[in-house]
């Protein structure tokens, strides 16, 4: 046989057993993306009912154009910290792309959730009063029942028996402690700057129901860690105020306000007084069964290295635990100049 021939034979065969292998895999409900993650992306928001009444979770997805079957593996969900909400953090715009859309476009089944008096979540009426009239809300406690409903929602939607869970800052103890509580409903933990007990004061107060950041403040906190001469190079200005722009936008009543500000709730600040602050947890680490990344920036100064390495050491039941520091980053490397970092290593993790 002519070695053209055979080559060209070889070529089709090869063509064939890929189209067969991806029909395999969409038939199985993996969702597929190529490589550079390219793949169109469908954007969905729903308003869940929380587990207490009259309260409604905003919730989004991204996911691939053309498929609504995923496994478990497939399936990622993300939350927020202590004061902005989810989509401020997981799915803005900046350079290098949306962090929920870089997972749909690699072929995951994608979510970011609020917690209640967050962003576009119910606001109770207590955060219409001055904060002093009423008394902190939304405590982790609070927090890990609404991580829950939106589990339990995503988990109906998708027929699937569990999922991956990502936690940022505060949002590590609120996903740690349900992982804790749950661990047959989650895949894979990513716990991205843990919060663990402190040794020291905590960078947040507040007193009464609520708290309002203002511009300025929250940009000079963001920064700390970072030397002098590499704050614009690290953290561009211009970045910062897109994201701060786009945290007033989820709360208009905040940002009609003279200065503008955003809203959070204290009951984290309660919780830091009286866990966090004690040299307690709401979690117990060796409580978690299941494969988890703790990741974090050098500079961070929000979660010092210490709460990573202590909630390391003590977790000593999962099959696969691993610890990456990142360098040339804050508690808020997501939105910074190594961003992408960030995310590229917690992908690499999921997509495992």
């Amino acid at each position: 046989m002519r070695p053209w021939l055979v080559a060209c034979r070889r070529t089709r065969l090869l063509r064939v057993l890929a189209l067969a292998t991806a029909a395999a895999l969409l038939a199985a409900g993996c969702a597929t993306a190529p490589a550079g993650g390219s793949t169109s992306v469908v954007t969905e928001t729903f308003m869940i009912p929380a587990a207490d009444p009259g309260i409604a979770l905003h919730l989004r997805n991204k996911r691939p154009a053309g498929v609504d079957r995923f496994g478990p593996e497939r399936i990622v969900l993300f939350v927020h910290g202590a004061t902005y909400p989810s989509e401020t953090g997981f799915d803005i715009a900046l350079p290098g792309g949306s962090w929920l859309e870089h997972a749909a476009s690699r072929g995951f089944d994608a979510y970011l959730v609020d917690v209640r008096g967050y962003g576009r979540s119910t606001r109770p009426a207590a955060m219409s009063a001055p904060p002093n009239a009423n008394p902190p809300f939304a405590d982790t406690a609070d927090a890990v029942k609404d991580v829950g409903a939106a589990v339990e929602f995503i988990l109906k939607r998708r027929g699937a028996a569990k999922l991956n869970l990502v936690g940022w800052s505060w949002g590590t103890a609120i996903m740690g402690t349900y992982t804790a509580n749950h661990n047959a409903k989650v895949q894979r933990l990513v716990l991205y700057a843990p919060l663990y007990a402190m040794r020291e004061a905590p960078p947040i107060s507040g007193v009464g129901a609520y708290r309002a950041v203002t511009r300025e403040p929250a940009r000079q906190r963001g920064v700390r860690g970072i030397p002098a001469d590499r704050v614009e190079e690290i953290s561009p200005r211009a970045w910062f105020d897109q994201w701060f722009d786009a945290n007033l936008a989820t709360d208009p009543t905040g940002a009609a306000q003279n200065p503008p500000v955003v809203r959070a709730p204290n009951g984290v600040i309660k919780d830091i007084g009286d866990i966090w602050s004690k040299g307690r947890s709401p979690y117990d680490p060796a409580a978690i069964r299941v494969p988890t990344l703790l990741i974090i920036a050098e500079w961070d100064q929000d979660t010092p290295l210490y709460m990573a390495q202590d909630v390391f050491a003590k977790m000593t039941h999962s099959p696969d635990k691993r610890f990456i520091i990142l360098g040339e980053g804050t508690h808020a490397i997501a939105l910074e100049k190594n961003r992408m970092k960030l995310i590229r290593e917690v992908q690499q993790f999921l997509e495992e």
